[in-house]
């Protein structure tokens, strides 16, 4: 039996049971945004708590869009700033847009330098043309001793190509353009427009270059804690990871 924290919360378990909750949930993204959005903002917050206390702390919700992670950081006593490139995405669902959020874009954070102690961003990354700017700029902002979570969908697994996917295996221009030929318009999720191909081994490429920070986990984000090796293993990696999560100490 798990043991509660002092705080009366049970800590975070990357447990089989939860993946197969997670997926599930997952089918029901279009129809009941609110529902699949809040259990993973939920879940993602459980997760981010197992690293770092929020209590008090300072989060910045990079493409934080209509505020749902916001929420579940609020509940844990984060005061949480959002950050979208995407006035349109702040309102999402009919939500309305929160009050502190700001517009700006992921490539140049309107924000000091070591001026939060959370940078935290969900499934962004695959959306920005030039992936290791983005995560330059969380490292950036991020105060020595403080953390970074980075989560983001891999181009190569099965949702790789977002609404477009499974067709992204053939590419994803071909993949877009058969979304606007069968649905008369273009997806949300446009290839080379407001998405790209997005790899691990780019990311850890990136993660080898710095001296700055230090691996806190690095792990598929929505599998069980033995999957974790996986991410070490070339190609196999980039199909089964699914979404990467990497949780960085800045030093």
């Amino acid at each position: 039996m798990t043991s509660p924290h002092p705080d009366g919360t049970v800590p975070f378990r990357a447990t089989l049971g939860r993946s197969v909750r997670l997926f599930t949930a997952f089918r029901k993204e279009q129809s009941d945004p609110a529902f699949f959005y809040g259990l993973l903002a939920r879940d993602t917050v459980a997760q981010l708590r197992s690293y770092t206390p929020l209590d008090g702390r300072l989060v910045v919700d990079v493409g934080g869009g209509p505020g749902y992670f916001a929420d579940a950081l609020r509940s844990e006593g984060a005061r949480c700033l959002c950050v979208d490139a995407d006035a349109h995405e702040m309102t999402l669902h009919g939500r309305e847009a929160d009050t502190n959020a700001v517009q700006g874009s992921a490539l140049d954070l309107p924000l000091r330098t070591g001026s939060v102690d959370v940078c935290f961003s969900s499934n962004v990354l695959e959306h920005v043309p030039d992936r290791s700017r983005m995560a330059d700029e969380m490292v950036r902002v991020t105060r020595p001793g403080g953390l970074v979570y980075l989560s983001y969908t891999l181009w190569l697994s099965p949702w790789g190509g977002h609404e477009t996917s499974p067709w992204h295996y053939l590419g994803g221009s071909y993949a877009a353009e058969r979304f606007a030929r069968k649905n008369g318009r273009r997806p949300k999720n446009d290839f080379g427009r407001t998405m790209y191909a997005a790899y691990a081994k780019e990311t850890l490429r990136w993660l080898r270059g710095r001296d700055d920070v230090d691996v806190v986990d690095l792990r598929p984000r929505y599998l069980p804690t033995w999957t974790r090796p996986i991410v070490h293993v070339p190609l196999l990696r980039e199909i089964v990871t699914w979404n990467l999560l990497l949780v960085l100490r800045k030093r």
